[in-house]
């Protein structure tokens, strides 16, 4: 191994920096990191500096023993050759750096990776919260109830296949901690609504103490819509359904910020008053949050997680739903549960008698209810989420079944590709004035971008749009505020109750005299107007990134690859776009961007893996 000179580590750290690789908040965190220290150490300087850099990217931890050299993510070139391996021994001896367990800035663990102390932490917690759950099954559970409970709430197919939905529910019923996983239209939402009746039998009129949360506003409110819907088809007494949950929160909104910090009202000391908890879209929270959200949990209280694995993770650091399921192994039940499983519901499933018990809280949908076998969009999905390539474009190309395949235009002939599709499918924005046609119309149709910035980037994009609409005479007015303009809200506002995700729309308002305001749909379907200065942060939102789309559904989607590679560019955020649509997906872009992205997977470095299923064993 190459031993490098302080002066060459330094060199190395200003190299990174003229490259942008290091941003300014990287080298000021190594800077004070060397000042605590009290010690000159180049090492210390630039790993301190590329754990902020890699937290910054969605990573929890820097690998010290990685075997490849740091790269710039938007070249793909190498910067600086980093072997770690040797730098282990130079950093513990440093005062900053602590072995787990120890309260110091920099945690430096046993298999060489080196963490942020709180992102440790997080980890910690969460894999703590979770492992103390799977090794507990539920108290006081009467079998005999749960077994009928479960055969009149999903009854023998002609088939006699295995009905995973009735096994999750049984699964969730027996364990405190539970992960419904699941691609869309597999029926998580109505699994969890069956899940949540069976509990409410077993408290027989007792108070069952439930909430329901989502990362996002627009998410939550599409969770309380489907758990209404679900409630009123159940098998069950009225007075079972009357005790279920009728309202969904985001997760922010359920703990309760605490004003100018980023600390919670219920936290480890103050617990949610809470039975049950279920988290939808699980794949989209991120570390931090997941674990102060199990943090608030009682120790009995059941933890129930919602979620398509194979989605893109989180904004911020953590693959927290990847990480949980093991994702790309395949993990079966262990021998006693199958057995288990067998006797209560009839399902018989080969175990594993070497599986950890984390794997009996895991449970697969695999049945699309929205997409069947032959479906397009499902045989792409699954062509994507495998990494073929060649049969994936092999299906966009034929161009049946919902989907289409078109070469990218040049940036300069875009607008004119998008005119004839744009007008049509958003028309009524600017010709009709109910607020609730308008949101169903907004639904129906959006274009996806895989990238925010550059020529075919969600902003250059949506100004398109805009240039195009006005070209039309759809929009009037040189203002930024004209009828029609649909809205996303970028960051929560608690006061006025809007939240990141929503989605509103500029209308005129009868009420004020007809003057611009923007409307929101409420979870009980009515609308809220604002006037456009009292908005929280926003943009215009024609088009989407494909991170913003996660748990929305549209009736038709147009996702604009760009005309270059990208590290971002991976199989979870090509699947992600897919499965948006509901009818028709259209992909505009070139081959071989395709096929490198479908080739690569999206990789976050984390211990919690590790931490549930090395120790489990």
């Amino acid at each position: 191994m190459t031993v490098k000179s302080d002066m060459q580590l330094m060199t190395d750290l200003d190299s990174l920096h003229r490259t942008g690789f290091l941003s300014p908040l990287d080298l000021h965190f190594a800077g004070l990191m060397l000042r605590l220290s009290r010690v000159s150490c180049p090492e210390l300087s630039l790993a301190a500096a590329l754990v902020s850099r890699v937290t910054r990217e969605g990573h929890v931890c820097l690998d010290l023993c990685a075997a490849d050299p740091l790269r710039v993510s938007e070249t793909g070139q190498d910067v600086v050759s980093f072997e770690g391996r040797g730098w282990k021994t130079k950093l513990r001896e440093s005062e900053v750096v602590g072995e787990p367990g120890e309260h110091k800035p920099l945690i430096l663990d046993h298999k060489g990776r080196l963490f942020l102390y709180r992102y440790w932490e997080y980890q910690e917690e969460l894999a703590k919260a979770i492992r103390s759950r799977v090794s507990q099954e539920s108290d006081g559970v009467e079998i005999e109830l749960l077994q009928e409970g479960l055969a009149r709430m999903f009854p023998e197919s002609a088939k006699g296949d295995i009905d995973w939905q009735k096994v999750a529910a049984f699964a969730a019923a027996r364990r405190r901690f539970c992960v419904v996983a699941g691609g869309p239209g597999t029926g998580k939402t109505t699994t969890v609504a069956k899940i949540l009746a069976l509990l409410a039998e077993q408290k027989r009129g007792r108070r069952l103490r439930t909430a329901l949360v989502s990362p996002t506003g627009k998410g939550a409110a599409r969770l309380q819509e489907a758990m209404k819907k679900a409630k009123e088809n159940l098998p069950c007494h009225d007075d079972v359904k009357a005790i279920l949950p009728d309202e969904a929160f985001t997760i922010h909104r359920l703990l309760g910020p605490v004003r100018g910090s980023p600390y919670f009202h219920f936290n480890a000391q103050r617990h949610l008053p809470i039975d049950t908890l279920v988290v939808d879209e699980a794949s989209m929270v991120d570390l931090a949050l997941m674990s102060k959200l199990a943090q608030s949990l009682p120790p009995g209280a059941r933890f129930i997680l919602l979620g398509d694995k194979d989605q893109l993770s989180s904004v911020e650091a953590g693959a927290v739903l990847g990480d949980i399921c093991d994702t790309a192994h395949s993990h079966p039940f262990s021998v006693a549960f199958s057995n288990e499983i067998e006797k209560v519901t009839g399902h018989r499933i080969e175990g594993n008698p070497t599986e950890p018990e984390l794997s009996d809280s895991i449970v697969r949908l695999t049945r699309s209810y929205r997409f069947g076998e032959k479906s397009g969009i499902a045989m792409l999905s699954r062509s994507v989420n495998e990494g073929d390539g060649d049969r994936a474009m092999q299906i966009l190309e034929k161009g049946k079944l919902g989907l289409c395949w078109r070469p990218l235009a040049p940036p300069k002939h875009l607008p004119r590709t998008l005119k004839e599709m744009v007008v049509k499918e958003f028309y009524d924005l600017f010709t009709t004035n109910d607020p609730e046609e308008i949101f169903q119309r907004l639904e129906r149709f959006r274009i996806l971008c895989a990238l925010r910035e550059g020529p075919f980037g969600v902003n250059a994009v949506n100004l398109m749009m805009e240039h195009v609409l006005r070209e039309q005479k759809l929009i009037q007015g040189t203002g930024k505020w004209y009828r029609g303009r649909p809205v996303l809200i970028t960051k929560n506002d608690y006061n006025l109750r809007l939240y990141n995700g929503d989605v509103g729309i500029v209308l005129p308002d009868p009420g004020a005299n007809g003057e611009l305001r923007v409307f929101f749909q409420a979870p009980e379907g009515a609308f809220r107007a604002f006037h456009p200065i009292r908005l929280p942060e926003h943009e215009t939102v024609y088009a989407l990134t494909v991170h913003k789309s996660q748990g929305s559904e549209f009736d038709r989607v147009l996702f604009i690859l760009p005309n270059r590679d990208s590290p971002v560019l991976t199989r979870e955020l090509i699947y992600t776009a897919i499965t948006r649509g509901r009818e028709r997906v259209e992909v505009w872009g070139e081959e071989s961007v395709f096929r490198k992205a479908v080739s690569r997977r999206t990789a976050r470095l984390s211990g919690l893996r590790d931490a549930l299923w090395e120790e489990g064993r």
